[in-house]
């Protein structure tokens, strides 16, 4: 859990570094380039430093060992950050997209943005895309929801820079509209991700059973073990980023209660060595039901 703790912070603090040296470069060169898009841009960006302060408070909070209070833990916390980042991204995405409109309505009226806007909007697009990839690759190293989060905030911001570019270039080669209507786009693509990260943490948040696969792969490895019969029940729940599971196995029936439990421990045990997803299985022995 520890190191867990560790990287998602890590990855936290470099999002943050990056995104108050990006936004305060994208925010100077809309100044001087006269680009309403580019500064729209920084306001995004700087969205992205407030998402990634939820994302550490979310991880420590879910890192802490369980209390009297928390007996399961709290892994849950992680998915809240989920959430909260799910819906800034949504409210960003909608304001992208009521600003484009506006423009769109006004579009006699856009400006014609200078080079410098040009440029930031690639820089952009380049250091959000690296940003994306860094982050979703240790968000699916340590398995974290709220980090993977963080990273679609990185992407969105990447799809929000291309449609600057577009837009950019549109109007310096005299289709000042096309800037709007790339934003538009764009907005669409934002709120999209925002609802598939807050889907999962709520299916997270409400004992979501785990995949078909993950579920297969759980019996096939009780059912390789010594003593056990069959299985005659399997239930399992996530749990924030970690699995439980319930789970009734039948041995033989003139087996020795002492021997009964053995069998139940070694399955406890090699099932949460096998899957280091599973924080906790209970393990509960039926006699094998005679045909």
């Amino acid at each position: 859990m520890k190191n867990f703790e560790k990287i998602a912070v890590k990855v936290s603090i470099v999002s943050i570094v990056g995104n108050i040296i990006l936004s305060i470069f994208k925010l100077l060169s809309g100044i001087i380039a006269h680009s309403s898009a580019m500064v729209s841009d920084a306001v995004h960006s700087a969205s992205d430093v407030f998402s990634s302060i939820i994302v550490i408070i979310g991880i420590k909070i879910s890192a802490k060992e369980s209390d009297k209070e928390h007996p399961y833990g709290h892994e849950r916390m992680e998915c809240v950050a989920s959430i909260v980042l799910a819906v800034i991204l949504f409210i960003t995405g909608l304001f992208i997209g009521v600003d484009a409109v506006k423009n769109i309505k006004d579009g006699n009226n856009i400006k014609i943005p200078g080079i410098p806007a040009l440029i930031a909007s690639v820089v952009s697009i380049i250091a959000k895309e690296l940003m994306f990839q860094y982050t979703r690759y240790y968000g699916k190293k340590i398995d974290s929801g709220a980090i993977m989060a963080d990273a679609w905030h990185h992407r969105s911001d990447a799809l929000s820079s291309i449609g600057a570019l577009i837009g950019i270039t549109g109007a310096r080669i005299g289709f000042p509209i096309l800037e709007p209507i790339a934003s538009l786009v764009i907005c669409l693509f934002i709120v999209k991700a925002s609802f598939d990260i807050f889907k999962d943490a709520v299916d997270k948040m409400v004992d979501h059973s785990c995949d078909d696969e993950t579920e297969k792969q759980i019996r096939e490895c009780v059912l390789a073990q010594e003593g056990v019969k069959g299985i005659d029940l399997l239930r399992t729940r996530i749990f924030g980023n970690k699995i439980y599971a319930d789970i009734e196995i039948n041995a033989d029936g003139n087996k020795t209660l002492s021997e009964g439990h053995a069998i139940a421990e070694n399955v406890h045990s090699v099932i949460e060595k096998e899957f280091p997803k599973v924080k906790h299985i209970m393990v509960h022995v039926n006699p094998e039901k005679n045909s």
